[in-house]
């Protein structure tokens, strides 16, 4: 592949979103593509697909328009189903365990409407059963570790439930060891090219950077570079950051990032993903 479109997001356009396009744009001319930059609002005239390229770098979360581009030819990475699997938690679950990998342990809540709500949540008292307490509640779509909450008690969870309104919802234990801690395996094409260990000191269980997390360049077990290989594999991912929690019996998959942020891990290891995933496009 010498030609492809990077398509990214119109409306986010925060100084380390286009320090990662930038990244991806100086990475191309390494690679030797011609990298046209494109956002998803850019897409809607007859003519937006004339003159296309025979893929595209696809870092955005708008899955319809990505399916749109492959009806139309494009080889994208990520494809759209990886993309539509990873954005949303819940499908990220059901994928996980179609593929027998170890997660912590995870129940799907009910699914409600608009307008609708929960009731008495009657069936809050069931999960709290079935994984204890404190547990993890999380809403389907969210990133940078948003929508990711902690009940202590049933009051907590009746407190969450109802703010996330009719959004879906899993819930999962609290894998208390990995507090405000965890590991992102950065993989690509099969590949675990680099790892960090983010560490929140400030009482946060959320490791995220973007939330008070730091970084370190960290050094994969065999196990858990297979766990992160083995998660792309399961979503169809070409590439992904995989977060993954050290829990008492083993390591656990938290998420799968189809579009994971990567300048904390470049400053923390030295090693640009974008180099590796447009090395990936050259040889398709």
């Amino acid at each position: 592949m010498k030609e492809a479109w990077l398509v990214v997001s119109a409306f986010l356009r925060t100084p380390s979103f286009v320090a990662m396009e930038n990244a991806f744009l100086e990475a191309a001319k390494w690679a030797g593509i011609r990298l046209t930059l494109r956002n998803n609002a850019s897409f809607i005239k007859k003519d937006s697909f004339d003159m296309a390229p025979p893929g595209a770098l696809f870092f955005d979360k708008d899955v319809r328009l990505a399916q749109m581009m492959e009806q139309r030819g494009l080889r994208l990475f990520n494809r759209a189903r990886a993309i539509a699997v990873c954005d949303d938690k819940t499908a990220t679950f059901l994928a996980l365990e179609k593929a027998s990998l170890p997660q912590p342990r995870t129940v799907l809540g009910p699914v409600t409407y608009p307008g609708v709500g929960y009731g008495d949540m009657a069936f809050l008292d069931d999960i709290a059963g079935e994984l204890g307490l404190p547990l993890v509640i999380k809403e389907g779509y969210g990133s940078f570790g948003r929508q990711v909450y902690l009940a202590h008690t049933l009051a907590d969870m009746r407190r969450l439930v109802a703010l996330a309104e009719a959004r879906p919802l899993l819930f999962q234990s609290f894998i208390s060891e990995s507090a405000g801690e965890d590991l992102r395996v950065y993989v690509v094409g099969g590949e675990a090219i680099a790892a960090i260990r983010r560490v929140n000191s400030s009482g946060d269980f959320r490791a995220n950077l973007e939330n008070g997390g730091k970084a370190c360049a960290y050094k994969p077990s065999r196990e858990e570079i297979a766990l992160a290989i083995n998660a792309c594999q399961a979503v169809h991912a070409d590439f992904a950051g995989v977060d993954i929690l050290r829990g008492k019996d083993g390591p656990l998959i938290c998420e799968i990032n189809s579009n994971a942020h990567f300048l904390g891990l470049r400053a923390a290891t030295g090693i640009n993903p974008a180099e590796h995933i447009l090395r990936l496009m050259k040889g398709a």
